[in-house]
């Protein structure tokens, strides 16, 4: 629809767009995913309202200005496959975060699209440091920062609080504007 806000960005066979109202269904059942339940941070159990919720809420970073939510998904199919969003930025610093579904998951799709809200970013705003939070034991996604430009700093503890309030370490990584 043309009353969306938001930008869209494209790569190889991906498209990151602002959310629909229409992606709910996609976005409920992709939130049952075991692992996505693990390692991200949402409402458990994952209900029809969260869905909306969630969509609503990214709008409305788009219309404030406070975030960049994207959904990640095939530009011949537009299955989603993940989400990554670009939270703020906040001064000179952005924070991202990005989950994929299982069909997103060891094709790439999360580096590259890590690589292009980073570059975008970077070209669209003053930010200097674009960081994510990754909690300790998720390999995976570890190696997908890195893929993408990402250098490790260190272990914060209890730097997050997941399901029901428990306290989790993450790994802090960074990308700055000089990095290559």
């Amino acid at each position: 629809m043309d009353d969306e806000p938001g930008t869209a960005l494209a790569i190889d066979e991906l498209v990151l767009r602002p959310w629909r109202v229409t992606d709910a269904p996609a976005l409920l059942a992709a939130c049952q995913d075991p692992e996505i339940i693990r390692w991200v941070t949402i409402p458990q159990p994952y209900l029809s309202a969260d869905a909306d919720a969630f969509i609503a809420a990214a709008m409305t970073m788009w219309r404030d200005g406070t975030g960049a939510p994207f959904a990640i998904v095939e530009s011949a199919t537009d299955r989603l496959l993940g989400a990554v969003t670009r939270f703020g930025p906040d001064g000179h610093q952005a924070t991202v975060g990005l989950w994929l579904v299982p069909e997103g998951r060891g094709r790439g799709v999360g580096t590259r699209a890590l690589r292009l809200v980073a570059d975008w970013t970077f070209e669209t705003t003053a930010v200097i440091r674009f960081d994510c939070f990754i909690m300790v034991g998720n390999e995976p996604s570890e190696r997908m920062v890195e893929r993408a430009g990402f250098q490790r700093e260190g272990v914060l503890r209890a730097w997050d609080l997941h399901h029901g309030g428990v306290p989790v370490d993450c790994v802090v990584y960074s990308r700055l504007r000089t990095d290559q």
